[in-house]
């Protein structure tokens, strides 16, 4: 009667040299950090073609609007403007939208604007009798679309996505790089199209500020 032997130990894994670890970890860093970023910079990508083309309106068009109106008592005390309640009372009695600022008091008249992507209202008060006048420009989606690119009008926020999507897209790129060089047989051609492709975009760059 025979016995039938065990299964037969696996042998041990191989420890992955440092060449190959960094590959892996520069290969996970990349795949990852593009998943993450993707749809902000389809965003920036699609957005810079528009923004490089302010002739494109796609049919939109501006919408200008001026309304009018007496701020409630109060607005202003001894010579004092009270910003923020006169931001609120605006807003609310017009449907202004956007960041309130640029804040002026000039003899008979106060001025305030309010400011988002695509759109602004300028408010003139007479400091006299209350009356004010605000001038509306709605410049639309595509208007609104560019602004972000530029981060004009958007906010802490959104000025904090710009950076990370900065950050974002410079870890693709060293990453990329970084894999590039690990991949011997189109190394050597890639590093000749990528030096091609910077000495053609710094000579762009020259013929345009030259």
């Amino acid at each position: 009667m025979s016995v039938s032997a065990g299964p037969e130990p696996r042998p041990a894994a191989r420890k992955r040299s440092t060449k190959a670890q960094w590959n892996v970890w520069l290969r996970t860093v990349h795949t990852y950090t593009s998943m993450i970023s993707l749809l902000i910079v389809l965003f920036f990508s699609v957005s810079g073609i528009t923004l490089n083309h302010p002739e494109w309106t796609l049919g939109i068009r501006e919408v200008k609007r001026t309304v009018s109106g007496t701020m409630s008592p109060g607005w202003i005390e001894q010579g004092k403007v009270n910003w923020l309640n006169v931001a609120e009372e605006l807003r609310a009695a017009q449907s202004l939208k956007g960041r309130a600022g640029n804040t002026t008091l000039n003899g008979d008249e106060a001025d305030i604007s309010f400011l988002a992507p695509g759109y602004s209202a300028d408010a003139f008060i007479d400091t006299q009798t209350g009356k004010y006048t605000v001038n509306v420009l709605e410049q639309g989606g595509l208007a609104a679309f560019n602004d972000l690119h530029r981060g004009r009008d958007a906010g802490t926020g959104w000025r904090w996505a710009i950076d990370l999507s900065g950050l974002a897209l410079t870890v693709i790129s060293l990453t990329g790089i970084g894999i590039l060089m690990f991949l011997k047989k189109t190394r050597r051609a890639a590093l000749i199209v990528m030096a091609v492709g910077l000495v053609l975009t710094g000579a762009l760059a020259f013929r345009a500020v030259g």
